[in-house]
């Protein structure tokens, strides 16, 4: 089986997780119908596992990343039609009338248990590796800056040793500058004194 195009990963509430739209579309199920098998096991989804995105979150998400033309107005349609929500109907008008859920590594893995389709038990091991590689890419990096200071540090500890060393040679480099001897003539004299 090809490599699916993984899901992409944000960082919320300090946390690494996927949308619930994202992780519908990768498990082959609707948005609607993961929120609702989440819903139904909401023993199963503690708040490290999943929540719900905030106005703020959602404003920031969307402005971070691109958007459909019918989330383009998620914040505004949820917040103007907070009254609507529970009257209106998914057929009468296209669109989200919740702000989006997100799931954590954990919770990702949870969903393919509760949805129990072929297509989220195999989704399910793509966004395991999606995670590892995204933890390993962070210890790599964190590997990195690591080395990187402590080369830092040596380069400053050698700073200090040949601006040492300079200070040390340059006064052999420029011989101290003659006192006035008096020369010496050359050829036969007669002292006159």
């Amino acid at each position: 089986m090809p490599d699916p195009k993984l899901p992409p990963i944000h960082i919320v509430r300090g946390q690494r997780v996927v949308l619930d739209s994202d992780l519908a579309a990768l498990y082959g199920v609707l948005t609607k119908r993961l929120n609702e098998a989440v819903r139904r096991n909401a023993d199963r989804f503690p708040k490290d596992f999943c929540f719900q995105l905030t106005v703020q979150e959602t404003a920031f998400l969307r402005s971070q990343i691109a958007t459909s033309k019918t989330e383009d107005n998620l914040v505004e349609s949820v917040i103007s039609n907070r009254s609507q929500i529970a009257t209106s109907s998914s057929e009468r008008r296209g669109g989200r009338r919740f702000f989006p859920f997100t799931f954590t590594e954990h919770g990702s893995l949870m969903a393919a248990t509760v949805l129990k389709s072929p297509q989220a038990v195999k989704m399910s091991l793509y966004v395991v590796r999606a995670f590892v590689r995204m933890r390993e890419e962070l210890l790599t990096s964190a590997v990195i800056f690591k080395r990187l200071a402590q080369i830092d540090k040596k380069l400053l500890e050698h700073d200090v040793v040949l601006q040492d060393v300079v200070e040390k040679l340059l006064p052999l480099l420029n011989p101290p500058p003659d006192e006035e001897k008096p020369k010496r003539r050359i050829g036969f004299h007669v002292n006159s004194g």
